[in-house]
C-alpha cells in the first residue's frame, strides 16, 4: 500500500514538473523572443497591471479549493458550491477593477493602464471556471492531461502573441497572449475533464470549507501583496523600464523554481493530507522532497548566477544588460523556495493551518521592515532586502516541524548541505572561465558544459544519496516503464 503510494507520488511529481516544465520552458523561449521585439517599459505595464490581477485572483483561486483538496470526501455538493461562489466573486472582482482603472492609471502617470487593466482581468472571470477543475486534478493527481492542455495552449497563445509583436502592437501582444492562453486551458479542461457543475449549491457546505480555509486565504493573499510590494514601490519611485529590468532579472530564476516549487505544492499538498494521521510518513515524505529539490534547484540557481551577463547578453541583447544584477541576486532568493514550500505544506497538510498563518504574518512583518530600510538605497538595495527576509523566512518555515514532525535542524541540514556543498564548488570553477577573455558565446557554453560536468562528477565522487536515488527512479522508469521503491530503502536507512 505505502510502495504503491509511494510510486504514485513520483509519477504525479514528475507528470506536475513535465507539465509545468514544459509550460515554462516554451514560456521561456517565448519570452525571449518577445523581449527582442519589444521595449522594457511595455514588459514594466504589463507587470504592473499583472500585480492587482495576482492580487485578485487570490480569493477566487486560494482559500476554498485548498479546502476542497483537503476534505476527505468531498461531492459534488462541495465542487458546485465552491465553483458558483468563485464565479461570483470573480465578477465582483471584475467589476472594482473595471472602477478603479483610471485612478490607478493616475496615481502611476500611466495612462495607457486603462484599457489594459480593463482588458487584461478578464481572465479573472476565465480562470474561475477552471478552479475547480484545478482543485479535481489535484486531488485525483491528473497532471498528465494538465500537461496537454498546458502545452497546447502556450503554444497556440505564444504563436499570437508574437506575431502581433511583429506587426507592431507593443505592449497589447503581451495583453492578448496571456488572455488566450488563460480561455484556451479552461476550455480543454472543461472539454477533457469528466466534470459539470450542477444546480446545487449549500452555504453550509461553503462555512464548512472555509473554516479550514480562511486561513490559508489570508496567508495567500497576504503572500501575494507582500510579492508584489516591491514592484508597486519601484514602479511608482522609478520608472517602467527600469521595472521592466527588475522583472526580467527576477523572472529567469522564477521560471525554473516556480515549475519545481509549484509541483512541489501540487503534488505534495493532497499527499500529505492522505497521510495526515501518520506523522512519521509525513516526516519521511517530507525529507524525500527536501533532498531531491536541493539536488535540483541549487546548482541550476548558482550556474544561473554565474552565466547571468553571457546567458542575458546572448538571449536578450544587450538592451537588457541592466537586469544582471537583479537575476544574480534572485538566483539565491529563488533557491530557498522548495525548502519553504515543502515545510509549509507538511504544517498545512496535518491541520495546523494556525502556524502557517502565524508564521507567514511575522516573515511578511520582518520582510516590511527590511524593505522600509533598504528603500532609501535604490532598487539594489530593495532586492539585497529581499534576500536577507528569504533566509530569516527560511529559518521561521522550517521551525515548527522540528517539533510537529521530529525534524530537527541537524537532520534538514543533513538533507540539503551535500548538494549545496557541491554547487557551491561548481559555480566557483565555472565561474573562473569568465577570467579566460573569450566571447560571450563561448564563455556561455564553456561554463554550461563545465558545469554540468563538474557538479555530476563530484555527485558520483562523494557517492551523493539523492543523486544515487534519482538516477535509479530514472533507469526503472525507462526499463519497466513505472517507478518502483527500491531504492529508497536505501534513502531510508540514512535518515
Amino acid at each position: 500500500m505505502q510502495s504503491n503510494l509511494k510510486n504514485k507520488v513520483i509519477l504525479s511529481l514528475i507528470w506536475k514538473l513535465l507539465e509545468r516544465g514544459g509550460t515554462q520552458g516554451i514560456q521561456f523561449i517565448l519570452q525571449i523572443i518577445l523581449a527582442r521585439l519589444l521595449l522594457p517599459k511595455d514588459f514594466g505595464l504589463i507587470v504592473l497591471v499583472t500585480i492587482f490581477i495576482t492580487v485578485a485572483n487570490v480569493f477566487v483561486q486560494s482559500g476554498l479549493n485548498t479546502a476542497l483538496i483537503q476534505k476527505k470526501n468531498t461531492n459534488d455538493l462541495d465542487y458546485s458550491s465552491v465553483f458558483y461562489f468563485n464565479i461570483i466573486v470573480a465578477c465582483i472582482l471584475y467589476f472594482i477593477i473595471y472602477l478603479c482603472a483610471p485612478l490607478i492609471a493616475n496615481y502611476f502617470s500611466e495612462p495607457e493602464l486603462v484599457t489594459i487593466l480593463r482588458a487584461l482581468s478578464i481572465t479573472l472571470i476565465i480562470g474561475a471556471f477552471q478552479s475547480i477543475q484545478n482543485a479535481i486534478i489535484a486531488i485525483r493527481m491528473l497532471f498528465k492531461l494538465l500537461l496537454q492542455s498546458s502545452l497546447f495552449s502556450i503554444v497556440i497563445s505564444g504563436t499570437l502573441g508574437i506575431a502581433m509583436a511583429y506587426l507592431g502592437f507593443g505592449v497589447w501582444s503581451l495583453v492578448i497572449q496571456q488572455i488566450t492562453n488563460t480561455f484556451l486551458v479552461t476550455l480543454i479542461l472543461f472539454l477533457t475533464l469528466k466534470w459539470r457543475p450542477k444546480l446545487i449549491f449549500s452555504l453550509e457546505r461553503l462555512r464548512e470549507l472555509f473554516k479550514n480555509g480562511w486561513k490559508i486565504l489570508g496567508a495567500s493573499l497576504a503572500e501575494a501583496i507582500y510579492t508584489n510590494l516591491r514592484s508597486l514601490i519601484i514602479s511608482k519611485m522609478f520608472t517602467a523600464d527600469i521595472l521592466g529590468f527588475y522583472n526580467r532579472g527576477k523572472q529567469f530564476p522564477a521560471i525554473v523554481v516556480t515549475n519545481i516549487n509549484g509541483s512541489i505544492l501540487d503534488v505534495m499538498l493532497p499527499t500529505f493530507s492522505s497521510q495526515q494521521d501518520n506523522i512519521q510518513k509525513v516526516k519521511e515524505i517530507l525529507r524525500r522532497s527536501i533532498a531531491s529539490s536541493s539536488f535540483i534547484v541549487f546548482p541550476m540557481m548558482i550556474g544561473m548566477a554565474v552565466i547571468a551577463e553571457p546567458l542575458t547578453y546572448l538571449l536578450l541583447t544587450e538592451k537588457w544588460l541592466p537586469a544582471v544584477p537583479f537575476l544574480q541576486i534572485y538566483c539565491l532568493i529563488f533557491a530557498l523556495w522548495p525548502y519553504q514550500t515543502a515545510h509549509m505544506q507538511a504544517v498545512i497538510a496535518i491541520g495546523r493551518g494556525d502556524i502557517y498563518l502565524a508564521r507567514e504574518v511575522i516573515t511578511k512583518i520582518i520582510g516590511l521592515v527590511i524593505l522600509g530600510i533598504t528603500l532609501f538605497y535604490g532598487v539594489n538595495g530593495i532586492v539585497i532586502g529581499e534576500f536577507l527576509s528569504s533566509i530569516l523566512a527560511t529559518i521561521l518555515f522550517s521551525s515548527p516541524n522540528i517539533k510537529l514532525l521530529n525534524y530537527s535542524y541537524k537532520e534538514q541540514f543533513k538533507d540539503i548541505i551535500p548538494s549545496l556543498a557541491i554547487s557551491l564548488l561548481m559555480g566557483l570553477v565555472a565561474f573562473s572561465i569568465k577570467w579566460m577573455g573569450l566571447s560571450m558565446l563561448h564563455t556561455l557554453i564553456i561554463q554550461l558544459a563545465v558545469g554540468i560536468v563538474v557538479y555530476f562528477g563530484l555527485a558520483m565522487i562523494f557517492k551523493i544519496e539523492v543523486y544515487r536515488y534519482l538516477i535509479n527512479t530514472v533507469k526503472q522508469m525507462i526499463n519497466k516503464g513505472k517507478i518502483t521503491s527500491t531504492e529508497n530503502i536505501i534513502f531510508k536507512k540514512n535518515i
